[in-house]
């Protein structure tokens, strides 16, 4: 029986290029897994044809003489191997093919490493820490030392893990792969090897005071830089201030998420205050000038103007927080809270009521109010 074409048996067009090739071949591995061909007697032979064609096409001088003179280019020993390009299966030839395409096959079921020394030393985890500062301080930006519960490279092993600081040994069972490989009927599987746990290293000697992880548990002091205008929600990272990895493995980062806490005086919108003040019925329906508080500790004085209401409010320029990173500074606001007296003395009450009964023309948003309530009452008995 004559073979096919090796193209044919791959799925792919003639002059096809090597990622086509790889492609091929990897979409035939897929379809001939075992656990899919439970019921094909024909599956192991239509891998070992498939195997043949890929061992051939993915060399560049095989694929050139196969495209010339076709299968028999490799006929009484041309091509190596006995007279079969690809080899048979179950021999090495097999897995040189199949090595080339395992990563693509089976690389995230396995973690997405392969090979190259094993496994990296883990790297240590990032840490959150929350800080609550006040608004006095987010304005004027502060330098504050913090302590962070947190695991930290052993002194007693420089990290290693190792007693006395000596250097792990290579692991006999994976020979530093940090993978072991089984074959299981015409099928190899990779599996991360059960001694070193994919490190690619073991410890003979582990050290006393961290167990062999080369890391202990220890409190930290930090200084850290809170900037002028910081929000709540600002996250400050510090760079390599996280956990120590595992066995000299890289730290994590510290990531400080800043909350402003609410202040007794001031109401925080940006960049910008908001200052309720208090003022008397008579202040505010006569005017006058009040003197506030403004967040960098100084005094503002504004000018109230007669006739006004409460919820009215007034500018001061500049008075508010600075931007982070420079951004400029907001303004604050200053919003009238207008006070009803209240206790009156019965003389109070009687000057109240004269005032009341010569106050008809002095009221014009009640007048108003009171107008367009009279149209709507007699608007329904209509």
């Amino acid at each position: 029986m004559s073979k096919r074409d090796y193209y044919d048996v791959l799925g792919v067009a003639k002059g096809a290029s090597a990622d086509e090739i790889k492609k091929g071949f990897r979409k035939k591995a897929k379809e001939l897994h075992p656990d899919r061909n439970k019921d094909n007697p024909d599956a192991e032979s239509q891998f070992k044809e498939a195997n043949e064609a890929y061992e051939v096409l993915k060399d560049a001088e095989k694929k050139a003489a196969y495209d010339r003179f076709g299968h028999a280019a490799f006929e009484n020993g041309m091509g190596g191997g006995g007279g079969r390009p690809g080899g048979g299966f179950g021999s090495g030839d097999f897995s040189s093919a199949f090595s080339d395409v395992f990563d693509d096959l089976f690389g995230d079921f396995m973690g997405g490493q392969r090979g190259g020394g094993g496994r990296r030393a883990a790297r240590g985890s990032d840490l959150r820490y929350n800080l609550r500062v006040s608004l006095d301080d987010a304005f004027t930006g502060m330098q504050k030392t913090i302590n962070v519960p947190t695991a930290v490279s052993c002194s007693s092993c420089d990290g290693t893990g190792a007693e006395g600081g000596v250097e792990p040994v290579t692991c006999p069972t994976c020979s530093g792969m940090g993978k072991v490989r089984a074959q299981q009927g015409f099928f190899t599987v990779e599996r991360t090897c059960p001694t070193c746990n994919g490190l690619g290293q073991i410890i003979k000697n582990p050290c006393k005071v961290c167990n062999g992880a080369g890391r202990v548990e220890k409190d930290r002091a930090l200084s850290v830089n809170i900037p002028a205008g910081v929000e709540t929600g600002t996250r400050i990272r510090l760079a390599g201030e996280g956990e120590a990895g595992m066995r000299g493995g890289p730290p994590g980062d510290l990531y400080i998420f800043v909350e402003v806490a609410q202040h007794d005086l001031f109401e925080r919108d940006g960049v910008n205050l908001y200052c309720r003040v208090p003022v008397s019925m008579a202040n505010a329906a006569l005017g006058g000038s009040i003197e506030v508080p403004t967040i960098d500790g100084g005094r503002g004085r504004v000018q109230i103007p007669a006739g006004s209401q409460s919820g009215r409010q007034m500018r001061l320029r500049g008075k508010g927080m600075p931007a982070l990173r420079g951004g400029g500074v907001g303004d604050m606001f200053i919003e009238l809270a207008v006070e009803t007296p209240v206790n009156l003395t019965s003389r109070q009450k009687e000057l109240l009521r004269e005032f009341e009964d010569l106050s008809e023309d002095n009221n014009p948003e009640g007048k108003t109010f009171f107008s367009s309530v009279k149209s709507f009452w007699d608007g329904m008995k209509g």
